[in-house]
Order: C-alpha cells, then structure tokens, then sequence
C-alpha cells in the first residue's frame, strides 16, 4: 500500500486485489454490504487507526487516555485515478481531536478553522459579545439594583398589606363608633361627630396614597435603573443573533459540492426544497460529502465506498466498534443526490423486495377480528414502493370485509398480527392497545451471550429526526419505554430471551437490544441496528386482550421457529 506525495489517495498493491472484480455500479450509500474492496480499504484504514499514535484523539477504546471519549465515523471511498490505478480515500465525519488538519484523510469541503478565515473572525466578534453580555449579567451593580428591586417588591407588598390591614381596622372602628353616635346623639350633634369620622376616613385614605406612592416612585426608580443594564444586554443579544445568522448564511455558501461533471451546488441551495428548508447542522461534515468532493476534484472515479464507527458507543444512538453504517438521510441524502447525479448507482436493496407468494396463515378467524402469523420480510400495511402486505394479502380475498388495521410489525418482525374485521371490534381493541392492557410476549435472539437471567430496560426513546426510521435514546424528550426481558437459552454465541413490552414505542425491542444501556446486543440480523443476515429474528410469539364481543380474555400463542 502506498501513498502519493502530496495527495490523500492510498493505492492498493495489485497482489491485495487481483481476485476482487470491480462493482459494475457504485454503491447506494443509504443500505448496502460492503463490497470487498471497500472491505479491504476499511480494514486498512482500521489497521492505521490501531498503530497510528498521533491522532490525539480519545476514541473511547484502551489504549486511549486523553479527553473525554468521543466514537468517530469513518468512511473509505475506492476510486480510480485517471490512469486507471486503484486505491481508497479516507475521511471522517467532523472533526478529529478538533481538527480538521491529519495527513491520512481528506479535507473537509470548507475549513471553516483556516487560520484569519472569516468564520474565526465572526467567531471571535460573537466570542467578544458574549463575553460583554456575561459581563453585563454578572456586573456588581446591576446584581445589586436587581436585588433591590426584589426587595422594595417585597416591602412595598408588605407594608401596603399591613396598611391596609390596619386601615380596615379603622373602618370597621369608625362603623362601630357611627352607630354608638347615632344612638345617644341627637341630629346635629351626630351630623359634627360624623364629619370628624369622615375626616379621619379621608386621612386614612390619603396615607395609603402616600404610601403606595411613594413605593411606586421607588420602584419606577429601580426599574429605570435596571432596565439601562437589560436594554444593553437585549441589544447586545439582538447583534449576536444577526451576525450568528449573517455567519451562518456565509458558511452555507462556501459548503458548494461538487458532482462528476465538476457541477457545483451550495448547501443552502442544496437543501431548500427539502422539508427542512435550511441545512441543519453539521450538514456537509459527513464523511462521504468530503471523500466524493476530494475525488471529483482531483478526476478520481469512485468506485465504492462504506463507512464504519470506531470508539465508543454514544449515549443515544446505537453505534457498535468497527461496524459498518450507511450514511445519514437527514444531511446526506439531499447532498448526495447532487454528488451522485450521472452515476450509476446500485438499486435500494428496501425496495428489492421478493414477494413471498405462499398463503398468508391464519391462526383464528371469527366474526370480530382475524389473528395471522405475519412472516419476517412481509409489511402490516402497502408502503409508498410496496404494496405486498398483510393488509393488501386480506383485502384481496383472504377477508370478505375491509381490513382495519389495528397495530403493526416491522417489515422484517415474524408472528401475530391482530386485525379487525368490524369497525366496533376495531375500535374496542384498538382502545386496548392505547390502555396499555394488551399484553405481548416476543421472542428474539441477540448477537451475544447474556450473562443475567433477565430484568427490566427502561431507556425513553424517540426519533433521530435527521436519520429516518432510526431512533434514539433521549433522557430530555424521549417517551418512557420499559421491557421486561428473560433469558430463554445460551448458545455458545447468541442468547434466546423473551420480551414483554410495557409500552409501545416504535424500534423499542430492538433499540432496548442494541443500545449499551440496555442488553448490548443487537438482535440477530437487525439490519438497522446490528448486521443483516438472512432475516431479522424478533418473533411476536404471544398476545392477550378482551375480546370485542364475548369481553372474555382471549389468548394467541405460536412459537418463533428459530
């Protein structure tokens, strides 16, 4: 393997490669095996990642010690230089050990840490408003005026409270004395006494204006004094916003893409007929924007590429060491549909679907609701690409009556598919569903041997909105997800257990697999969290509710055949 001087291309030796046809189209980055030259380019890279001392980065792994731990994707790009010879590229997704600068990969599209470039410039004048507007929220006088406006809050409220208080006193007094007046006074006698009471009512009235003004003019004092400081604060916080957002537009047009023909395309342009309207952020930091543009710029064909996760695996999502992982929709799909545009490229394999043409099973049948045994690779219902379908497979004949869904499988999740044939049945399952009273069994098998004999997960999830149907685990926003799990069988590599969901979080099962907060292992053939194999083994064995009709439990069970 060797290096051009000067360039980022690592050239394969021709004995590495002399039995690897190339691919006849590149790879679709978005789900794919990697083909092997991509297999051997990353193998090298991962190679380079374990000798290489001098990256300064704490990968999360043993041998690191510096920094907080931080996993990293790496992506390999084979190419083709213009005199035919072969080799791979290498990148990673933002930055490492906060540099954009190694000499083993590519630079990133835009440096936005070139030194005197204008975003260190327009980070320095925000850095320098910040630092005035911390001074500001933390200068002795303003902390001082703000306590003594609580305080003159507090005592104007009190003192006014405890007037009043007394002034209603005196009313209730005065009443007292008016009626004593009136009865051992004769009229004009009681017409003077009762002009001294006014007198002293008034007085008490005025006292109180005293005092309430006299709180006011403190308080509109302190005020006034306060809001000099907040004024300058809001101000300063206005300019951060706009030159934030000024810079922000700046550092979207220097993102520009390249494609094959040399065409070049902004990141605000890229992105604004997508829903987002505006990148989001860290858009054209990924690994394969960066590996494709050093390519088109330097007339290297690409070939294939893939990208792996080295380090630790982060809190929310599921990341597993030297695993292979396509590349983000959220921020990639919109770029590479540009980069790509003109080369042909492998088909999605999600839409390859082979139509498993044997009988739909039936497990019950009756009036209410129909039970089906849902084989793995069949959808509960038509997707925007698929038809084929339990619901497609019912209405075509199975059922002589519309199907009304009630939940649902994954597409690669075998076993018991509960589905309405009424409206009214519909509705009284459904609401089961929603009360949490329906209780699942699952089975699965996970990629590793599981040292406990079960437990329970409760890891709160949602979605990984820039990575579709992904999810995530998020202690701020996620839903609460519990599973109840239980060992089954060890093998000598893999664990059988039962899952009972006690909620109904979408990917919940196979997230609460995956993730190192709950079992650490992937179920066996999950494609999205752990490695494809012939079919993902997650099998919904058992399921219980009231029946619709008779309101007595009903209970469907059949066995994972795995």
């Amino acid at each position: 393997m060797k290096t051009s001087l000067g360039d980022k291309i690592a050239y394969f030796s021709q004995e590495s490669i002399k039995d690897i046809p190339l691919p006849e189209r590149f790879t679709f980055p978005f789900f794919y095996e990697p083909h092997p030259l991509s297999r051997l380019a990353a193998a090298n890279l991962q190679h380079y990642l374990e000798t290489h001392t001098g990256l300064d980065h704490n990968f999360g792994l043993e041998n690191d010690t510096d920094g907080s731990p931080i996993g990293k994707m790496f992506g390999v790009l084979v190419v083709q230089d213009p005199q035919g010879q072969l080799g791979y590229l290498s990148a990673f997704s933002g930055k490492l050990a906060n540099s954009n600068d190694h000499p083993k990969f590519v630079p990133p599209v835009f440096d936005m840490l070139t030194e005197n470039s204008f975003f260190l410039q327009g980070l320095e004048i925000i850095t320098s408003i910040n630092t005035r507007i911390d001074q500001l929220s933390t200068d002795n006088d303003y902390l001082r005026l703000q306590t003594a406006l609580e305080n003159a809050r507090k005592n104007a409220n009190s003192e006014i409270s405890d007037l009043k208080a007394q002034l209603k006193l005196n009313k209730d007094k005065r009443k007292q004395v008016r009626a004593e007046l009136k009865e051992r006074l004769n009229e004009a006698d009681y017409a003077i006494a009762e002009a001294n009471v006014i007198n002293q009512s008034l007085a008490d009235k005025r006292q109180l204006k005293h005092l309430s003004d006299q709180w006011s003019q403190t308080i509109s004092d302190l005020q006034n004094q306060v809001a000099t400081f907040e004024s300058e604060i809001e101000s300063l916080k206005n300019e951060r916003k706009e030159r934030s957002a000024d810079l922000q537009q700046q550092i979207f047009e220097q993102y520009s893409f390249l494609n094959k023909d040399k065409k070049s395309r902004s990141l605000r342009d890229i992105f604004k007929e997508t829903p987002f309207g505006k990148p989001p952020a860290g858009s054209g930091e990924c690994a394969m924007p960066k590996l494709l543009q050093y390519a088109f710029a330097h007339d290297y064909q690409p070939i294939s590429m893939a990208e792996f996760w080295w380090g630790a695996s982060p809190k929310s999502e599921i990341r597993k060491h030297q695993q292979f992982y396509p590349a983000c929709t959220g921020k990639c799909k919109p770029i590479l549909a540009h980069m790509l545009e003109g080369i042909p490229v492998d088909d999605n394999p999600l839409l390859d679907i082979k139509e498993d043409r044997s009988p739909l099973e039936i497990i019950f049948e009756d009036d209410s609701f129909v039970v089906v045994n849902k084989p793995a690779g069949l959808r509960s219902v038509p997707g925007v690409n698929i038809e084929d379908s339990v619901y497609s497979r019912l209405k075509r004949g199975l059922l002589a009556t519309e199907p009304l869904i009630i939940h649902r499988l994954d597409m690669d999740t075998s076993g018991l598919l509960v589905v309405a044939k009424t409206p009214a049945a519909h509705k009284h399952i459904q609401r089961q569903f929603l009360q949490r009273t329906v209780r699942k069994r699952y089975t699965a098998l996970l990629s590793k041997v599981i040292d406990q004999s079960g437990g329970m997960i409760d890891l709160p999830l949602g979605p990984d909105l820039f990575n579709r149907p992904r999810q995530l685990v998020c202690f701020e926003t996620g839903k609460k997800s519990v599973t109840k799990w239980e060992v089954v069988t060890r093998y000598s590599d893999t664990t059988k257990v039962n899952f009972w969901p006690l909620t109904g979080r979408t990917h919940q099962l196979r997230m609460h697999s995956a993730h190192v907060s709950g079992l650490n292992a992937p179920i066996v053939g999950d494609d999205l969290y752990g490695t494809p194999s012939e079919r993902m083994y997650l099998h919904a064995a058992e399921i219980e509710f009231v029946h619709p009709a008779t309101r007595e439990k009903v209970r469907f069970a059949i066995a994972e055949g795995f």
